[in-house]
C-alpha cells in the first residue's frame, strides 16, 4: 500500500476522500484539529449550568438525490436504520402541505393544500417550463428574478420555492443564484421517483458517516488523527507526496493563502429546546413561515431524545444581531404561537455556525479540485462546479479529489 497521501480535515469531504482512497488500496493519513471527525456536521459536547450535553452542531436534512453520500455510507457499513426515509412531504405547522402524489410530483403540486388553485397550476407550468429549458438559465439571474419571470409569487413562493431555495442554497432568494437553485430542483423534484424523498438522520452527525468512515480507513491501514492541527503544508511535504486540503474555504488563508478565495458567507443557527418528555410533533419535520424559525424537527421521533425540538434558521437575518438567549426565547415564542399546548422549555442551547456555507450568489466562482501546486488538491462543498454547498457536494468533492490524487 502507498501511504503517502495526507488529508487535512476530517469533515465529510475529507473522510469521503479517505474512504475513496482506501477502497483503491491507498492508505491515507487524515489530520483533524477537532476532537471528533465531521467538520461542520459533527457531534459537539457543550457544558452549561454544570451539565454536559452532546448535541449536533446543526440539524441536517438530506434528500434521496444524495446518491454519492448514501453509496459511501453503505460502503463503510452504516446501518440502514441510521436514516429515516419518507416520500417527499413538506408540511407546515399550519397553512400548507405538499406531498409527492402517486402519479408524480406535478400531481402533488396540483393537490397541495393552503395555496390557491391558480398558483398551483402556475407552479406546474413553471416546472414544465424549466424542464423544456433543461433547467438552465442566464448565469447572472437570481432566484427572485426567476420566480418573478414565471409568476411564482404569492403563497407558492412563501411556502414552497422560497423555503426550498434557502434550505438548499442557504442564501436568501434575493441574492441566490438561479442556476444553482435549478441544479437542486433538477435532481430532486424533477429527478428519479425517490430522488425527492426526505431523509432524516437517526443518529448524531459524526456517527452517521465520519466515525464509521474513520473505522473503515483504519481497518485498511490508514490513519485518522484527531486533535492534530496542521498550520503549514510544508510540514507534510517531506513525508507525503500528495495532499488533499479538505477544510473550509476561510481556512485556506492559513494553509494556502495564494489560493484562498474571497467569499461571502451565510450562517445557520440551530436552537435546541428541551421540553417535557411527552412533547412531540405530528410529523418529524414541520415548516414555520411567520418568523425567524424556518423548520422545526422532533428529535424524540428521530433520535430518541424525548421532548427535544430543534429549530433551524438558515441564511442571514435579524437573528444575527441577537444574543443566544434572545434567539432561544424568540424560537420558543414562535413555537408556542403555532403550538398553543406547548409547555415551557427546561433548557435551551443555540449553536451558531456563522460561516456555515459560502453565499450562493450569481457568478460565484468555484475553484475545483485541481490546484496549480503540484501534488496539492482541494476538497469541500465550495469546490463543486454546480451543486449547492451541501453534504452531498462535500462527499462528491472528496471522491473527485481522491481520484485526482492517485491518477
Amino acid at each position: 500500500m502507498d501511504n503517502r497521501v495526507a488529508i487535512v480535515g476530517a469533515g465529510y469531504a475529507g473522510m469521503a476522500a479517505a474512504v475513496a482512497l482506501a477502497g483503491r488500496g491507498v492508505a491515507a493519513t487524515v489530520f483533524e484539529s477537532g476532537p471528533v471527525p465531521g467538520g461542520r456536521a459533527r457531534r459537539v459536547r457543550i457544558s452549561s449550568g454544570g451539565q454536559s450535553r452532546e448535541l449536533d452542531n446543526g440539524q441536517h436534512i438530506f434528500v434521496g438525490a444524495y446518491s454519492e453520500l448514501f453509496r459511501l455510507m453503505r460502503a463503510v457499513g452504516v446501518p440502514s436504520d441510521a436514516l429515516l426515509r419518507i416520500p417527499m412531504e413538506i408540511r407546515y405547522v399550519k397553512g400548507f402541505v405538499f406531498r409527492a402524489a402517486p402519479f408524480g410530483r406535478l400531481a402533488g403540486l396540483l393537490l397541495a393544500s393552503g395555496v390557491p388553485l391558480a398558483e398551483r397550476l402556475g407552479a406546474v407550468r413553471f416546472m414544465s417550463a424549466l424542464r423544456r429549458a433543461d433547467f438552465r438559465v442566464a448565469p447572472d439571474l437570481t432566484v427572485r428574478q426567476l420566480l418573478q419571470n414565471h409568476g411564482q409569487d404569492g403563497r407558492i413562493r412563501h411556502y414552497l420555492w422560497g423555503p426550498l431555495c434557502v434550505s438548499a442554497l442557504n442564501t436568501p432568494v434575493e441574492q441566490a443564484s438561479a442556476s444553482i437553485f435549478l441544479a437542486a430542483l433538477r435532481d430532486t423534484l424533477a429527478g428519479e421517483a425517490d430522488a425527492s424523498d426526505l431523509v432524516l438522520p437517526r443518529v448524531d452527525l459524526s456517527r452517521l458517516f465520519p466515525e464509521p468512515a474513520a473505522q473503515f480507513v483504519r481497518s485498511r491501514g490508514g490513519e485518522v488523527r484527531c486533535g492534530a492541527t496542521i498550520r503549514d503544508l510544508n510540514s507534510l511535504k517531506g513525508e507525503f507526496e500528495r495532499i488533499i486540503v479538505a477544510v473550509g474555504p476561510h481556512q485556506l488563508k492559513v494553509l494556502l493563502p495564494e489560493l484562498a478565495p474571497d467569499y461571502e458567507y451565510q450562517p445557520i443557527y440551530t436552537c435546541y429546546l428541551q421540553y417535557p418528555e411527552g412533547t412531540r410533533l405530528e410529523f418529524p419535520m414541520l415548516g414555520m413561515a411567520e418568523g425567524l424559525v424556518q423548520w422545526v424537527f422532533d428529535r424524540g421521533a428521530l433520535l430518541g431524545e424525548k421532548g427535544r425540538l430543534a429549530c433551524v434558521i438558515s441564511a442571514q437575518g435579524d437573528h444575527q444581531q441577537m444574543g443566544q438567549d434572545e434567539v432561544a426565547e424568540r424560537c420558543h415564542r414562535e413555537l408556542r404561537r403555532a403550538l398553543p399546548r406547548l409547555g415551557s422549555p427546561l433548557w435551551s442551547q443555540v449553536i451558531a455556525e456563522k460561516r456555515a456555507t459560502i453565499a450562493c450568489t450569481p457568478g460565484v466562482k468555484r475553484p475545483g479540485a485541481q490546484t496549480p501546486i503540484a501534488g496539492v488538491f482541494l476538497a469541500g462543498d465550495y469546490t463543486d462546479p454546480e451543486y449547492p454547498p451541501t453534504l452531498e457536494a462535500a462527499v462528491r468533492s472528496g471522491v473527485r479529489a481522491a481520484g485526482l490524487a492517485i491518477n
